[in-house]
């Protein structure tokens, strides 16, 4: 009995120190969303033992009743590309919607096969299964382990924001290349360990409302500790909001205001108490300072940053185009990662410019046109788990567990708000930290393992 008992907690410990480092390895090589193939292919790997050990402790465990619908939703996003690479014989793939090009150049080249798979590019349909290796382990692994661990977790998220904007300060101060981790990036502008500081704007705005749940969750209680979590969670909120400015991002600058919204409801909810207490106005008053120092410094730039007229913006030129190649290849879609070579024989002469377009900048258009209504019925799906999951964890009760829940039912929404616009669940960083929100926000599934926290009188 010992020895067996003995096992499991040496699986838990593998898993948790696992789970860390898989965190780790994308959030610091995971910033970019191409021309990284040996960190991306690094994390993987690393995210298959994490896997395998998380699938072991789900099912001995019988955890994974609890998420059945969110582990089904995984499984599926998962089978997605698997199934565009099932061959299928010449005579029904040629048959298929949007087919009609690709037949008319085989015919050209004199190429004759038998059989090819649905997806029109193969090789990036399984590079995009791959990339989906890191996030679903992460969310299995985060959903079978225990609420401290995965508190860790969330403190590891809030410690490389900031540690993100302090390499962002030295390399908008420094304006050097050795400060950039990619190539290819935004220089000259604060991005942190990415290569596109609207996805690090999508970084500080995830991390507000878990700001404010540990800083809320440390108001009006008796834990020792509390202090110092309501101070640290006000400084991170101060320091995120200063780092907007200087990203100027327009989504981060535009999300900023719903984003705080969220943050107030978050602190609020998690400091129990129905009337603003002094702290709760302190936190108030930050935030209007930081954001007082922000329109003070960085108005200028910010300005400079809108003054492209929206309706001329190549991006928004670009949605009709893809949402017509969309509709061409519906049901089914042309398959997972084609989108660049799809575009480019539906882009008009006329729209030609010198820099290529290689994503939509709307992962919801993007998914529609490689995957068709299937990728369409899933991010339905998903948003209706969120939408079920959100109500159970604020109608909860005020202890951490469920702060972090709250806090994570804002962070998916930021993120799926910015997915519109934008491609930030295309990094691997994003896409991971993803992952263990979805694990956290799913604990509203089962009620809370914890007691209500005694709380002082004010």
């Amino acid at each position: 009995m010992s020895g067996s008992f003995l096992k499991r907690i040496s699986q838990w410990n593998a898993l948790a120190i696992a789970a860390g480092v898989l965190l780790a390895f994308s959030m610091f090589l995971g910033g970019a969303s191409r021309a990284h193939l040996l960190p991306l292919a690094a994390i993987e790997l690393l995210a298959l033992p994490v896997l395998g050990l998380a699938l072991v402790r789900l099912v001995r465990t019988g955890v994974w009743k609890e998420h059945r619908f969110l582990l089904t939703l995984a499984a599926l996003a998962m089978a997605l590309p698997l199934i565009q690479l099932i061959p299928l014989p010449f005579g029904i793939w040629s048959s298929l919607p949007g087919r009609d090009q690709a037949v008319l150049a085989l015919e050209i080249a004199g190429i004759a096969p038998s059989w090819l798979p649905l997806s029109l590019t193969p090789d990036r349909t399984w590079q995009a299964f791959l990339a989906l290796l890191p996030p679903v382990a992460m969310l299995v692994a985060a959903l079978t382990l225990d609420r401290v661990t995965v508190t860790r977790l969330v403190w590891g998220v809030l410690a490389f924001v900031i540690l993100s904007i302090v390499l962002g300060t030295l390399q908008i101060t420094l304006e050097s290349r050795t400060f950039y981790p990619w190539a290819t990036t935004n220089f000259g502008s604060l991005v942190g360990f990415f290569a596109n500081r609207n996805h690090m704007a999508t970084l500080c705005l995830v991390a507000l409302p878990f700001a404010a749940a540990m800083a809320g969750s440390g108001l009006n209680s008796r834990d020792p500790e509390a202090g110092l979590r309501v101070w640290v969670g006000a400084l991170i909120i101060g320091l995120i909001l200063v780092a907007l400015g200087a990203i100027r991002s327009r989504f981060g600058i535009l999300a900023a205001g719903p984003g705080l919204v969220g943050v107030l409801l978050v602190a609020w909810v998690s400091s129990g108490r129905g009337r603003p207490t002094p702290l709760v106005m302190g936190l108030a008053a930050g935030a209007a300072v930081a954001i007082g120092i922000v329109a003070l410094f960085a108005l200028g730039p910010i300005l400079d940053r809108f003054d492209t007229d929206v309706a001329n913006e190549a991006r928004f030129e670009n949605w009709p185009i893809v949402a017509r190649a969309a509709q061409d290849f519906l049901p089914l879609g042309s398959g997972l990662g084609s989108f660049d070579p799809v575009y480019r024989s539906y882009e008009p002469v006329e729209t030609l410019r010198a820099a290529y377009v290689n994503q939509a900048h709307n992962d919801y258009l993007e998914l529609w046109l490689e995957t068709g209504w299937a990728g369409i019925a899933l991010i339905i799906a998903a948003y209706v788990w969120w939408a079920r999951r959100s109500w159970t964890a604020w109608r909860a009760g005020t202890h951490l567990e469920r702060d972090l829940q709250r806090a994570a039912s804002v962070a998916l929404l930021l993120i799926g708000i910015h997915s519109a616009a934008d491609y930030p669940m295309r990094t691997e960083t994003i896409a991971v930290i993803f992952a263990l929100c979805c694990a956290i926000l799913d604990g509203a599934a089962r009620p809370s393992r914890l007691p209500e926290p005694r709380r002082r009188r004010a």
